[in-house]
């Protein structure tokens, strides 16, 4: 009875829409192109579709045909599988919810900038004036406007984790904002959720598409294609490649939150999943290798606008010096000028050799930044020297809300849907036990928005999905492969799809995809042993720029807690049911398949 009245999505297409508006989110826009620019440009392609094909499409394919079969959230369709692995769908709700706290508040800031984007100067194009009116704000003008408006107007950053200066309000009501409309998109659950994902999962594509015209329009922007594209093979060497090629495969996808069984349960049981996890994980990895063509065409611009700044006060310096025509020396021949004046004039060239800034086009391209400080920061620069500077903005911001909306989602669903599982929460309405699900996130949001909370943003970005999904998903991989048994899910394959899994599918899930999660869970372990003391980069407000620093023993211990806290519910659920049955007999846990 139960499966005949849970709804469903009114199409295919609408499930389909709702997995890539999940899977393509902001980490199509920053963290792909930090990876390809890091591991060899285009060389890095190569690591990266084969841990497509290897890793990624599989095991989406596998989560969805749990989702389609089981007709249940995570909790209870791991519990059907084998009581004891009801512990995996709890590990995967503590996952999303931690994602669900801290990627809100990138929807925060993106709304902060899209309102600061009305204005007739955008509020990071420039230094603001101090407090005497005599200059500029010297933080500002030892850092630079997009970075002094980042950390200080958006973040109003501390110097250090263990400084707290209290709740921002302005980004406290950008969170309240961006949890109402959160909300919004999941009051009604799936019948709600299906109607934006139209929306959500079309309009970046519209935005990117919009932006790759006018970026190749950009002067200097072929630099920065040119610079992707160009492959350095020596990193395919590199182990590092291999493993962060599969671990963007394996995030960006969204494998282990719940969030793909969620959605799958909503689908009709004979829906073909199989085609669907092929075409949503071309579109996300097309859709990674589309927006890193846009990002660094715009940041070819930003990194040749800045070195032809470098040349032209070069230039400038030159001809004050050596007392030359205007017309001498062009920013094409400064190098040239450089060395003649040298060998000419060494004396005179000596007193200026202080001045003379290092200009080089291949270290602005090589200066990127990863995460937020890519969206929030490279790209705002990189608008303000464009015309019509404020409708860039509000089209980029506007991308980037849609992007992380559609992703939140997923995250969303991924709790609310096996909670909604259990009778006790069947009786709330959804408007009600939705409501109190994203309220209960917002308030643990709220920490994020203090002086400090970009510090524990960055603690929670780094610690507290990676390790556990990691875990996850091997567990979710060998129990199917070998605990339900790969000729059982076969069968159930048949009965949805009126055909058997090939031999692609079956080499995957029973070897290929459980051996490539033990290597990247074994460097992973081996790399944060190795790292030493946990760092993160702290604000200078003196220098202008950010410095490394060792997290405090209560950062350090906080971490420990983030890595085993979702972990633990899988063998501690585990031991949970194996008590409860020696204590009341064999038949006291039950599966949800009676």
């Amino acid at each position: 009875m139960e499966k005949d009245t849970r709804p469903s999505w009114d199409s295919p297409l609408q499930f389909l829409l709702a997995c890539v508006s999940y899977a393509v989110g902001l980490g199509n826009v920053w963290r792909f192109p930090y990876l390809c620019q890091m591991h060899g440009g285009g060389g890095f392609l190569i690591p990266y579709l084969l841990m497509l094909v290897l890793e990624g499409v599989p095991l989406f394919c596998l989560e969805l045909a749990i989702g389609q079969k089981m007709r249940l959230g995570s909790i209870r369709a791991w519990t059907a599988i084998n009581p004891y692995l009801g512990g995996v769908g709890i590990a995967s709700i503590v996952t999303s919810m931690y994602l669900c706290l801290y990627y809100n508040v990138i929807n925060a800031w993106s709304f902060w900038y899209l309102f600061n984007s009305f204005q007739s100067v955008l509020p990071w194009a420039e230094c603001p004036i101090n407090a005497n009116r005599t200059g500029f704000i010297e933080e500002c003008e030892k850092a630079t406007p997009t970075q002094y408006f980042y950390y200080r107007k958006t973040l109003d950053i501390s110097s250090s984790i263990e400084v707290n200066g209290g709740i921002q309000t302005s980004q406290a009501m950008c969170l309240v904002l961006a949890w109402v409309i959160s909300y919004l998109f999941v009051i009604r659950g799936v019948k709600s959720t299906g109607k934006v994902v139209y929306f959500t999962a079309t309009f970046p594509y519209v935005v990117l598409f919009i932006y790759l015209i006018w970026g190749f329009t950009l002067h200097g922007a072929i630099n920065g294609v040119k610079y992707m594209f160009t492959p350095k093979m020596e990193q395919l060497a590199n182990p590092s490649t291999w493993i962060n090629a599969a671990t963007q495969i394996f995030f960006s996808l969204g494998l282990g939150f719940g969030s793909l069984i969620a959605f799958a349960s909503y689908n009709e049981y004979h829906n073909n999943f199989e085609r669907q996890a092929i075409a949503v994980s071309i579109i996300n990895s097309g859709t990674s290798i589309f927006a890193s063509i846009v990002t660094f065409s715009i940041y070819g611009f930003k990194a040749t606008f800045n070195y032809e700044n470098c040349l032209e006060r070069t230039r400038l310096l030159l001809l004050n010096t050596f007392d030359l025509a205007e017309d001498t020396i062009s920013i094409d021949t400064v190098f040239e000028w450089t060395e003649k004046l040298n060998a000419t004039c060494p004396q005179e060239f000596a007193e200026i050799s202080s001045k003379l800034e290092m200009c080089d086009l291949e270290r602005e391209l090589d200066s990127a930044v990863e995460g937020p400080g890519l969206a929030f920061i490279v790209y705002s620069e990189a608008i303000k020297n464009m015309p019509l500077p404020q409708l860039w903005s509000v089209l980029y911001f506007s991308m980037l809300l849609l992007l992380g909306m559609g992703s939140m989602l997923g995250n969303i669903t991924a709790i609310i849907t096996p909670l909604r599982d259990f009778k006790a929460t069947s009786r709330i309405s959804s408007e009600l036990f939705n409501g109190l699900v994203c309220l209960f996130c917002f308030l643990l949001g709220l920490g994020f928005t203090t002086t400090s909370g970009n510090y524990w943003f960055t603690m929670f970005n780094d610690y507290g999905a990676t390790f556990s999904l990691l875990f996850i998903v091997l567990v979710e991989v060998v129990t199917i492969s070998y605990i339900y048994g790969s000729e059982r899910f076969e069968k159930d394959i048949e009965d949805m799809l009126g055909h058997r899994p090939n031999w692609y599918w079956k080499i995957m899930w029973k070897f290929i995809s459980p051996l490539l999660i033990i290597s990247i869970f074994i460097f992973y372990i081996i790399n944060y042993i190795q790292g030493g003391t946990p760092t993160y980069q702290a604000w200078n407000k003196e220098l202008g720029k950010s410095e490394v620093k060792e997290y405090p023993v209560f950062g350090q211990v906080f971490i420990g807690l983030l890595l085993v806290s979702s972990v633990s519910c899988i063998p501690l659920t585990a031991l949970y049911v194996f008590c409860r049955k020696r204590i009341h007999g064999k038949h006291s846990v039950s599966t949800v398949c009676e």
